[in-house]
């Protein structure tokens, strides 16, 4: 019997795993960084031992560290989450050294799904469907090249280790792939420390769905339905569903018993995902093995009624699979959205900052899998996903319509998210219709004026002015005296507005150039507001953190900054020619030397961070006067990069 559980993870998943082992009576352990001292996975925990400071690599990829840490404490079993560690095959093969129960599957069954090329020739070998292409032994550049011919374009060039889209390039013609095969080779490298690449046919616009699996140690084996993940961004998921809108029965099941065939052929135990690409036709082809738990595996729990962090805890202590395959019913439908700190409107550029209000919304059918809270800082360390939104319905129109209104009322004031974004994804048609494809958020978003910043409306200006008002900007507060006029000034999206407030008892009239707008103050209190606004009853929710105010309403989240009282400053003119690094990371590639010439927008540098490559662009037109940079290195928020002169004009 095990009894004590060290979760070698943070963030949600290690929330998440930390509440079924306790309610399974487990002793449970968090290992955290200096970053994560305060963190709610180590206040949930029994136990928590700092293993390092922030860098992932001299911490939460320190595996010396975690298993001093189990020693420590006395643990017995070591659950990986995902990320990190969970497909470290060395990891593993410590746990067992150890003494120590690791919950995930062998090392072997690791290593080899580890590997793109020796699993796809695996899984031929088991008479599983693979995508035609190279996974041979040589892969030097210029073998890929000669295969590449031979299989045709457009093809995918693909790191072999790893995953998440990481190494990974869709090339279209030859001329493109000598350069691909460089990045994909460097992100590989950078990202898994092996820049060892396969090449495969591109698979135009097919559907990515994967198929949940389970083994025991006493050879059985179960899938528990299929997961689309179709939606995706850069190759990385944004929603996942189950069950796929476009698996009908009789392909679920031949999925299904594939993924079986590829998890027995590799004598698996524990929870792992099969993943398949499938064309227009419902031909499947197998595309990886994840030998860990998914982070998309809440909609899997919602449609089965099963937990699969108790499914592993169960197989770990060498129990028999809970369900047989009969058993296994799926009921209604459940659709999974990562909400991330990230900026939609200014190519989707992680924030950071602190979460001055987080609070999840409430409702029937919602789940909400989390590890963050009001106050909490989100980091340049890590991922910045601050939770995954979930919601089931009977239907699958009932959980879009919950998901959409659990994405509105949900609250997070302090850092830009893609919460919008994420809404119109699931309100959109083609999403509705379940027609989407890896290629839909390309098509159907690429030149959306909405991914923009857009500018407030003359509602949404009053309403900030609105809750202004309420004594705390020294503007005064909400009472019966005779009109005033009050002049403010609001700093938008970088821009500077005036505006014109008029109060006459609870009515407001705010006016901004030839656009005016009213509205009555129904009541108010600390951080909530009510209004009449024509006619209608409105609440706004807010929060004041110095000058900054932030207001959710009418299903809509903005901020302002509140310079009425600050000195004018001058207009911003030209870009400086000084390019920084927006936050930690690395340096992938510098692009430009000093002395070469360069046009506004050109892409200069690209910079890694929170698991995606950013580029740096010029400023401004000019003479690039200094490199501060090479690839490799890892910078500093705010760190100079590049410097640019302006190119004198000839006359």
């Amino acid at each position: 019997m095990l009894k004590k559980l060290l979760i070698a993870n943070r963030g949600e998943i290690a929330v998440r795993v930390i509440r079924t082992a306790k309610a399974l009576g487990y002793r449970t352990i968090a290992v955290y960084s200096e970053a994560d001292a305060n963190a709610m996975h180590v206040e949930l925990a029994d136990e928590a031992v700092c293993i390092g400071p922030a860098q992932v690599s001299a911490s939460y990829l320190n595996a010396e560290a975690i298993l001093e840490a189990a020693r420590k404490t006395g643990a017995d079993c070591i659950h990986p989450g995902y990320g990190f560690l969970s497909e470290n095959s060395a990891f593993a093969k410590a746990c067992k050294d150890a003494g120590l129960v690791f919950v995930g599957p062998p090392e072997s069954a690791i290593e080899l799904m580890g590997s793109k090329r020796r699993s796809k020739i695996a899984m031929k070998e088991a008479g599983v469907p693979v995508v035609p292409g190279y996974e041979g032994d040589n892969a030097s550049d210029d073998e890929l090249i000669q295969a590449a011919t031979d299989i045709g374009f457009p093809l995918m060039v693909k790191a072999s280790a790893g995953g998440g889209g990481r190494g990974m390039r869709l090339v279209e013609n030859e001329a493109e792939l000598a350069d691909n095969l460089k990045r994909a080779r460097s992100e590989a490298k950078q990202a898994f420390g092996d820049d060892e690449l396969i090449l495969e046919k591109a698979v135009i616009e097919p559907r990515h769905v994967e198929i949940q699996v389970f083994a025991d140690r006493h050879g059985n084996a179960v899938y528990l339905g299929e997961r689309d993940c179709s939606v995706q961004r850069r190759h990385q998921k944004v929603v996942e569903e189950a069950p796929s809108p476009f698996v009908t029965p009789e392909l679920r099941q031949a999925m299904g018993e594939a993924a079986v065939r590829a998890a027995l052929a590799c004598g698996y135990e524990g929870a792992g995902t099969v993943e398949f690409l499938v064309d227009k036709d419902r031909n499947f082809y197998f595309l990886e093995m994840n030998t860990r738990l998914q982070v998309e595996h809440p909609v899997t729990e919602l449609i089965t009624g099963q937990d699969l962090v108790a499914w592993q805890l169960a197989v770990a202590e060498g129990q028999l699979l809970p369900l047989t395959q009969e058993e296994i019913t799926l009921n209604g439908h459940a659709i999974e959205v990562r909400l991330y700190a990230e900026d939609p409107a200014h190519g989707f550029t992680p924030q950071t900052g602190e979460l001055h209000w987080f609070e999840p919304a409430e409702g029937e059918g919602l789940r909400y899998d989390t590890g963050v809270r009001s106050g909490d800082t989100v980091s340049p360390h890590y991922d910045p996903m601050l939770a995954k939104v979930i919601a089931w319905g009977q239907t699958r129109d009932e959980a879009r319509r919950r998901l959409i209104r659990a994405l509105e009322d949900t609250k997070v004031f302090g850092v830009t998210t893609n919460r919008w974004f994420l809404s119109r994804i699931i309100a959109d048609d083609t999403f509705g219709a379940g027609e989407a494809t890896t290629g839909f958020l390309q098509s159907a978003f690429a030149d959306d004026p909405s991914l923009s910043p857009q500018k407030l409306s003359i509602r949404e200006l009053a309403l900030s002015a609105c809750a202004l008002g309420l004594g705390n900007s020294g503007q005064g507060g909400w009472s019966n005296a005779p009109a005033t006029v009050i002049p403010i000034k609001l700093e938008v999206q970088g821009e500077t507005l005036e505006l014109k407030v008029r109060k006459s008892g609870n009515s407001l009239s705010v006016s901004h150039g030839d656009e005016e707008y009213h509205l009555e103050v129904q009541s108010h209190s600390d951080g909530l507001l009510c209004i009449i606004d024509n006619g209608v009853r409105q609440r706004c929710q807010y929060h004041r953190q110095g000058d900054s105010l932030y207001l959710q309403a009418f299903g809509q989240s903005w901020s302002v900054r509140d310079v009425t009282h600050q000195p004018a400053a001058g207009s911003a003119g030209a870009g400086s020619g000084k390019l920084q690094a927006s936050m930690d990371g690395a340096i992938i590639d510098v692009l430009v030397a000093e002395g070469e010439t360069v046009e506004q927008g050109q892409t200069l540098v690209i910079l890694e961070a929170m698991k995606m490559e950013h580029p740096v662009k010029a400023d401004r037109p000019g003479v690039v006067a200094g490199v501060h940079t090479r690839a490799g290195e890892q910078v500093r928020r705010s760190q100079l990069l590049v410097e640019i002169t302006v190119t004198e004009e000839k006359t």
